[in-house]
């Protein structure tokens, strides 16, 4: 079964195909479709939901998408889904990276506890939709630390690697990501389904 993902991130891709090896997966720029999909959502699972249904609806296929964002215990949950667009405009992940450290400014350690959270959505041609999510746990460093991968990463520490997410390698973010958690999820609930 081919199942066309909401994203043309290239990263995500990978982790996603990993994770359904048993499918055919490819981004929706691969089939065509190139519109924009307005994320109007107030929460992970209704963005993930708008996206994956947007695809699935256009091109009649079974489409996946997610969302997901940095919620920080000391800002209330903030940015949330708005990470990605925290400074203003999309996908400038410096400008996010120091907004987010001024506004930590002077916060204590013990109170800069975060997590990462993703919504995973499967939308059908039928209109079902099957969503499942996942969280990762740590704190906000004080400064970045590591080169790796991409967004909020080098001001991340996780709890489970015991290392910022810059400094760990694919393969050991993908293991404790709340995308991994959540795509794992997702595959157990459609495993066995009959499409």
């Amino acid at each position: 079964m081919r199942i066309v993902v909401a994203s043309g991130n290239s990263a995500k891709l990978r982790e996603i195909a990993q994770i359904f090896s048993g499918y055919e997966v490819i981004s929706m720029q691969e089939t065509g479709f190139s519109g924009e999909i307005e994320e109007t959502g107030e929460t992970f699972e209704e963005n993930a939901i708008l996206k994956a249904k947007a695809v699935s609806t256009a091109l009649r296929c079974v489409a996946l998408a997610d969302d997901s964002g940095l919620c920080v215990d000391a800002l209330n949950g903030a940015p949330g889904v708005y990470s990605a667009r925290f400074c203003g405009r999309h996908g400038d992940d410096a400008a996010n990276n120091r907004l987010l450290l001024a506004k930590l400014e002077g916060v204590e350690e013990p109170q800069r506890g975060a997590y990462f959270e993703s919504c995973v959505a499967l939308s059908f041609p039928d209109g079902r939709v099957i969503t499942a999510s996942g969280r990762t746990y740590g704190r906000i460093l004080q400064e970045e630390e590591g080169k790796g991968g991409f967004g909020y990463d080098p001001l991340f520490w996780s709890e489970e690697l015991k290392k910022s997410f810059g400094e760990a390698s694919a393969a050991e973010k993908n293991a404790v990501s709340h995308r991994g958690k959540a795509l794992a999820a997702l595959a157990a609930k459609i495993e066995g389904m009959d499409f």
